[in-house]
């Protein structure tokens, strides 16, 4: 009787996608997938450790398993695996911890497991992580998550990406357009390319530090290549986002009006102590060149509160710097500490709940932009594309430009893109 598998993926697009890829790999070795809920033989939980609550909701997670299906076996991998494996090996009840360079190897490991005392540890040197593994999602959503890069040579003070994940490293080109036309054989009609720094796509797959082809190249060729109707660009760095690839895409049938562009702080203080690779007035420039090209554009923003040294005239500056700019939401994140950065031992800690009182003020400002955002296109018809997904009668899908739309359920209309006014 072949045996059950299922799935929790923790944290970004391209954990959803790798996911989706392991499945589709332990389903072609026989494995049944199931829901999560379910009682399951195996279990693989795909961690994120971007901040302290991915670690806590790890735990959380395996021990609901404990309780539910004691006898079951336990995989944990992505970047908390990664990074903390021997943390991960004590909690009880897990039996396998794949790293970075064995996580494509779980269907190896999974026939050589059998449910033990203490958990196995695999390849969590992250020096032995240099190839390139593609990955996609695809049936779990309209839109299809497509890595093609991954991995940074970044070092921002912040963060544990790099130790979680490695050098950066692409897939080619010829092979993105390969798994494109999977994709587009299967009916996907929009693709999300996606990458831990995307704009850095191109170093080959071995983690070399060469330049084989560029970001610019990829997304030129994608355009050119019929079957998918829709693109869009998951995020890329301000400093790697040029004029040629905003001109691109001001001019391209395919690739939608949406930029998702990191900030972290409005200033310049904060952005040196986070080693970012730009000063604001670059960030500025990138926006201006988009609307000016694209007045319809829709620009996320990441940003980071609590950073240490954000004095309260610090926040203010950026809190300032993107009321003014003409953008159309963030995503904020409250700063954590993490193990291993140079910020964890920076001075001028700033209190938690001063933390949490900026990420409310600038979700607002956030809520408050794409509302105004969203009323500039009131009344107006923009190409949508609608999901499967029925909630209530109610149905859901966004425009060319990132809006979200909602209409009564039609089946007809799911994972169709229509003329719609907003």
């Amino acid at each position: 009787m072949s045996k059950t598998v299922a799935f929790h993926t923790l944290g970004c697009k391209l954990n959803f996608s790798e996911t989706s890829s392991l499945s589709r790999t332990l389903e072609a070795e026989g494995f049944v997938k199931t829901d999560f809920e379910e009682v399951a033989d195996v279990y693989v939980i795909n961690t994120c450790s971007v901040t302290e609550n991915a670690d806590k909701e790890c735990r959380q997670i395996v021990r609901k398993i404990q309780r539910k299906a004691p006898e079951s076996l336990v995989v944990i991998t992505g970047c908390y695996a990664q990074l903390k494996p021997q943390e991960i090996a004590s909690i009880e009840g897990v039996d396998l911890v794949l790293g970075a360079a064995e996580k494509f190897n779980l269907a190896h490991h999974l026939k050589e497991l059998s449910k033990g005392n203490s958990a196995k540890v695999c390849s969590c040197d992250i020096e032995d992580v240099n190839g390139f593994n593609a990955s996609y999602s695809v049936a779990d959503r309209t839109r299809t998550f497509l890595k093609v890069q991954d991995g940074c040579d970044y070092n921002c003070s912040f963060c544990t990406i790099p130790l979680a994940r490695g050098h950066s490293r692409s897939d080619s080109i010829a092979n993105v357009i390969e798994n494109v036309k999977v994709l587009a054989d299967a009916g996907t009609k929009e693709i999300v390319l996606t990458g831990i720094n995307l704009g850095d796509f191109g170093k080959g797959n071995t983690g070399g530090k060469k330049k084989e082809e560029t970001f610019f190249d990829l997304i030129q060729e994608l355009d050119a290549t019929e079957g998918i109707d829709r693109y869009r660009i998951s995020s890329i760095e301000p400093n790697l986002l040029s004029e040629e690839i905003i001109s691109f895409v001001a001019e391209s049938k395919r690739f939608m009006p949406h930029f998702h562009i990191p900030l972290q702080s409005g200033s310049n203080q904060i952005l040196g102590l986070m080693r970012r690779r730009y000063q604001r007035e670059l960030y500025t420039e990138r926006v201006q060149q988009i609307k000016a090209l694209m007045p319809h554009c829709c620009i996320g923003v990441d940003v980071i509160v609590g950073f240490p040294g954000e004095t309260d005239e610090l926040f203010e500056e950026t809190f300032q710097f993107l009321h003014n700019l003409d953008v159309s939401y963030f995503h904020v994140f409250t700063y954590s500490e993490r193990n291993n950065t140079l910020a964890a031992d920076m001075k001028d800690v700033v209190p938690q709940h001063i933390r949490n009182e900026r990420n409310k003020r600038l979700r607002n400002l956030s809520y408050q932009k794409m509302r105004y955002f969203t009323e500039q296109h009131t009344g107006q018809k923009r190409a949508v594309l609608f999901e499967h997904v029925n909630k209530n009668g109610i149905m859901e899908g966004y425009s060319d430009n990132y809006i979200r739309v909602q209409a009564a359920h039609t089946p007809e209309l799911e994972n169709q893109i229509v003329e719609w006014a907003i």
